[in-house]
């Protein structure tokens, strides 16, 4: 079971890390109206090294996401930000819906 369609109410872009380049970070081809729902909050979260970092947009979507640590998002408001970390929610045979929650810079 997914979360609901009709939960993911905003649309981003998402534009997936592939790693560096000798001119800085590489992506790949943008991801156009992804539906999401978007939290513009300020929270506490750790990133992939385990430090403690400021996130300021956290979005929940569907668990066949393709979004990367490093990735670039732009958000329904227009502010493009990078993703801190990415968590896949699943509970196999529960009665919950499976999502993926990203927390963004």
């Amino acid at each position: 079971m997914n979360v609901p369609r009709w939960l993911l109410r905003h649309r981003i872009t998402i534009e997936p890390y592939l790693g560096t380049s000798a001119y800085g970070p590489k992506y790949g081809p943008p991801a156009e109206d992804v539906p999401a729902l978007v939290a513009e909050a300020i929270k506490r979260v750790r990133d992939a090294t385990g430090a403690e970092v400021v996130s300021t947009a956290q979005i929940y979507a569907g668990p066949d996401l393709n979004c990367p640590t490093g990735s670039r998002v732009t958000l329904p408001t227009g502010r493009t930000t990078t993703v801190i970390n990415v968590a896949h929610h699943t509970a196999p045979g529960l009665p919950v819906p499976q999502s993926t929650e990203v927390m963004c810079e």
